[in-house]
This record gives C-alpha cells, structure tokens and sequence, in this order.
C-alpha cells in the first residue's frame, strides 16, 4: 500500500512574486490603483493587471468597491495581513542588512513628536538613548500628531511619540504613559475655591486650547459635548509653556495634562483635578502596522519606560503645583 506525499507547489523560475504583492498591498494601503500606480512609480494599467493576475492565482475577489474607494474583501484584507510584513522586510532588505553590518554604532533614527512630547515626555529618554548610542544620528521631527502619523505612512520616520485617541487601522499605537487632565487658572481665581468643580462651573469662562487639529481640542469638545455642557474658547495657541504663561497673565483658563506642570509654575498656577470627567491623557509609541524596526528604533522603544515619570495627583481645592 502506497502513501501519498504532500505536493509541494512548484513556481517558475522566472516567477516574480514580489510586484503583484506590492502592489496589492499599496493599493489596500491607498485605496486606489491610481495612487498605487504614482506610489510604485509604475503605470496604472499595470498594476490593474498585476491585481487581475494575483485575483486568478488565488482564485478568489480581493477588492470591493466602498464609494471612491477600493476596500479589500474578507479574503483581500486575509491576504493583506499576511503578506505586508514580508514585502515590508524584503523593500527594507538593504537598508536592515546595511545596518545590521554596521551595527549600533552607527545608522539614523528618526523621530516624529509634537512640541509637548520633545519638550517634557522625551529628555529623559534621549539624554538615555545618546549616552548608549552616540553614534546613532537622532532627528526629531516637531509634528503635531494629525502629520505624525503621514510621516510615518510616507516612511519620513520611524516612529512617532505621542497621544491619540482614535487609532487608524493601518497604525499600532502601544500607550506608555498616562497623565491626569487638570484644570490650571491663575491664584485668586474664582473657581479656585469651589469644593467640588463641575463642568458648569467652568462653562462661564472662557479657554485657551491648542488649536483645532490636535488631539487636546478634541478630547475637551469630546466630553463638554458628551456632558452637555457649553464652552467657549478665548483663544487658540499652540505650546503649553505659551498657554501657561497667558493663564498666568488672567487671559482664560486651561485644561492640559500634568506633564506639561512643573516646580516653576509653584504660586504663580492654581491646579484643580478633572479626573471625574477627564480620562488620564496616554502617551505612547506609534509605528506602522507591519513595519520592520531597525536596530536603532527597537533600543529607543526600549528605553521607553513606564516608570520613568511617577504619576502625581490634584485633588484639593486650591492645589498648586509641586
């Protein structure tokens, strides 16, 4: 009685993988062949027959229509799971093999951070990395999250520090750090001496906020709107050093996390607790699904510790900061 083997698939040798695939995943990446096609530098209707082939192989539809855009079925976004880490490690071979002969000792990292992270969160963590890796050339790009996150997508940079709050699909967000949302006015206020702070009581006095775009913005529209509460907004600035001062000078108040709060603003900056309506804000690391990290990038995650900011707490009326 004779058993049979398992077939193993047999490829021509001139058999090229690696095109149908990559251009299959830019295409679930962008949603269009067009920007596929401008992405890979190649012709549109070659990547439509690279995706007509690839579709007959398998024997199955990768691709549905969802208005303008091109969404990958079930089986399309099966496939896009499993093949991206591996078009991602064989597109970064050279650069990960050049790095890899050269060591630690050597290579580039680069960075995306808004103004708040590079000023508060990353100090510490770079004063680390430089001290273990002095050779490594570190960038920081001062980016607010919203174009954080295009760098990334556009390999601009590595990864990105930061918050967020809605996660995109084709992104990994791993949060690090959390840090209590507080309400900062100047001493005397007349919020400063309420027992117990509601969102009422601050809807009669104006803010000051970052602008629009960033995720601050969004997180106080968030929860006066889910409240029902009605705010105002005296002015938009960006930076919380700038934000800070101009609270200290009784031109509105603020609500921002207690990293940016530190032993300068002693008695000159009254700090009240919004935990009750507030979540603490995260900070973390943001990388692109599927993307391989280089040497450099894995010992920066790393020095990138939860315990490296110990948390603090306003909960008494008329608290000023530590």
């Amino acid at each position: 009685m004779s058993t049979s083997k398992p077939v193993t698939p047999r490829f021509p040798y001139k058999s090229d993988r690696l095109k149908p695939l990559r251009a299959f995943c830019q295409t679930v990446r962008l949603g269009s062949v067009s920007r596929a096609s401008e992405a890979l530098f190649v012709s549109q209707p070659a990547v439509t027959l690279q995706l007509q082939a690839l579709e007959r192989e398998l024997g199955v539809t990768l691709f549905e229509r969802a208005g303008r855009r091109l969404s990958p079925t079930r089986e399309g976004q099966l496939l896009y799971d499993m093949v991206l880490p591996l078009v991602e490690r064989l597109d970064s071979l050279e650069t990960d093999f050049r790095d890899k002969v050269r060591g630690m000792d050597a290579g580039e990292l680069r960075i995306a951070a808004n103004s708040s992270t590079i000023l508060y969160l990353l100090p510490k963590i770079v004063e680390n990395f430089r001290a273990r890796h002095p050779e490594v050339r570190l960038t920081l790009h001062n980016a607010i999250t919203a174009d954080g996150t295009d760098l990334l997508r556009a390999d601009a940079v590595d990864l990105s520090v930061g918050s967020m709050l809605d996660t995109p699909a084709d992104l990994s967000y791993e949060p690090v750090y959390r840090f209590e949302q507080v309400l900062i006015m100047p001493p005397g206020h007349a919020l400063a001496t309420i027992p117990q702070l509601t969102l009422n009581d601050l809807s009669p006095y104006p803010l000051i906020l970052p602008p629009r775009r960033q995720v601050t913005w969004r997180l106080v529209d968030l929860v006066f709107q889910q409240n029902r509460v009605p705010y105002s907004v005296a002015l938009e600035v960006g930076g919380w050093e700038v934000i800070k001062q101009y609270v200290t000078m009784g031109m509105g108040i603020s609500i921002v996390p207690t990293i940016c709060l530190t032993d300068a603003e002693r008695g000159r900056i009254v700090t009240r607790s919004l935990s009750k309506y507030f979540p603490p804000r995260s900070y973390g690391v943001v990388v692109r699904k599927g993307r391989y990290l280089s040497p450099q990038a894995r010992a920066f995650v790393e020095l990138i510790k939860p315990d490296l900011f110990a948390p603090r707490e306003y909960d008494q009326p008329g608290h000023s900061e530590r």
